[in-house]
C-alpha cells in the first residue's frame, strides 16, 4: 500500500511539486523508488540462502558482537539500573579482556549522565534516543532542547525517530528541515535516523524515507524503534541497503546501517550482516558503519562465540 501523498486529514495533499518541495522531489528522482514487495523479498531471499551460510563462524560473530548498540529504554529504568547496566559493560571488558566490546551503550537522554559518570571501557560509544521518542510527536523546541541536553551530558550519539506523519502527507520539506535542524545541533555527533520501516506502508516508502533522511544529513539510518508492532525486517533493511550505496554513489558520502527490533537470534543478526556485506561491501563491516540494536541478542552471540551457555548481560 503506498502512502504518497494520501494523508489522514480527510484533505488531497499534492506536495511533491509545489515550491520548496520541488527540491526533494528533484533530489529522489536521481534514484529508483518504485519498488515492488514481490521482487525485494525474492532478492532478499535468495541472498541469504546463497550467502548466509559462509558467515556463520566465529570471526563474524565477535564482528556482530562488536556492532551492538546495548539498549536499555524501558519506563522502569532508574538511575540505580542504569548505573548496573553500565557496570555490567565495565565488568564484561575485565572478564573477557580478548574480546571485542559492544558499540554502544543506548538510553533516555536523563541517563546519558549516569552512564557517563559509570562507563569505563574504551571505544564504548554513548547514545540517547532523543527528538520525543519514539513516536517523534511534539514541539520542535522540545525536540531541540532534549537533543542538546543529551549531548551536555555526555552523548556520542542520538538516535531521532523520522516524522513518519509528515511524511506520509508527502511534507517532505517539513520533515527534512526537522532533521536537518537536529543535525545541526548534533554537529560532529553522530545522528541516526529511525525511519520505523514497518509503519511506511510499503519498500518504495522506504527507500525515499532512507533517501530523504540522508539527503538531510543523517549519518546513520536504521529501522526500528522496537516500539510498533513491526520492527526490522529483512527486506526493509535490504531496500535500506540499496538506498545508501545508491546515495554513496551518487553523492560520495557514506551513510550507515542500523537494524533494531525483534533480532533476538544469532540467525537472525547473521541475516543481516549477509545483507550488509552483499549489498553494501566489507568496508561497511565495522561498528562505524554497522549497527545492531539487539540488547536480547548479546547473551546468545556470546554463548556461541565463548562456546557455553552465558548470560552475562
Amino acid at each position: 500500500m503506498e502512502h504518497n501523498h494520501d494523508c489522514h486529514c480527510g484533505h488531497e495533499h499534492s506536495y511533491e511539486f509545489d515550491g520548496a518541495q520541488n527540491k526533494y522531489a528533484l533530489a529522489l528522482s536521481k534514484y529508483n523508488t518504485h519498488l515492488h514487495e514481490d521482487e525485494v523479498r525474492i532478492k532478499v531471499d535468495n541472498l541469504i540462502i546463497k550467502h548466509l551460510e559462509s558467515n556463520d563462524n566465529l570471526e563474524v560473530k565477535k564482528q556482530l558482537f562488536n556492532c551492538i548498540d546495548l539498549t536499555t529504554l524501558s519506563c522502569t529504568d532508574s538511575e540505580e539500573s542504569v548505573m548496573r547496566f553500565t557496570e555490567k559493560v565495565n565488568d564484561f571488558v575485565d572478564k573477557y579482556p580478548d574480546l571485542p566490546t559492544m558499540a554502544a551503550i543506548c538510553v533516555y537522554p536523563n541517563m546519558a549522565e549516569i552512564v557517563n559518570d559509570t562507563l569505563e571501557a574504551d571505544g564504548v560509544k554513548i547514545a540517547c534516543v532523543s527528538g520525543g521518542f519514539p513516536s517523534s510527536q511534539t514541539f520542535m523546541e522540545v525536540k531541540v532542547a532534549e537533543t542538546a541536553m543529551a549531548i551536555h551530558c555526555g552523548a556520542n550519539e542520538i538516535d531521532i525517530v523520522l516524522p513518519v506523519g509528515k511524511f506520509l502527507c508527502g511534507d517532505y520539506e517539513g520533515m527534512c528541515d526537522e532533521i536537518s535542524e537536529l543535525k545541526d545541533i548534533c554537529g560532529d555527533k553522530t545522528l541516526k535516523v529511525i525511519l520505523e520501516t514497518g509503519a511506511l506502508g510499503s519498500v518504495s516508502n522506504i527507500k525515499k524515507a532512507a533517501l530523504l533522511a540522508m539527503y538531510s544529513g543523517a549519518d546513520f539510518i536504521k529501522t526500528s524503534t522496537g516500539k510498533e508492532a513491526i520492527s526490522a525486517t529483512p527486506d526493509a533493511a535490504y531496500v535500506m541497503c540499496e538506498a545508501i550505496r545508491e546515495y554513496y554513489k551518487e553523492t560520495g558520502r557514506k551513510v550507515g546501517f542500523k537494524a533494531a527490533g525483534g533480532i533476538n537470534t544469532v540467525k537472525k543478526a547473521l541475516a543481516y550482516y549477509t545483507i550488509v556485506k552483499e549489498v553494501l561491501g566489507e568496508e561497511w563491516l565495522t561498528n562505524e558503519w554497522f549497527r545492531l540494536g539487539a540488547s536480547s541478542l548479546a547473551n546468545p552471540l556470546l554463548s556461541e562465540i565463548v562456546g557455553e551457555e552465558t548470560k552475562f548481560f
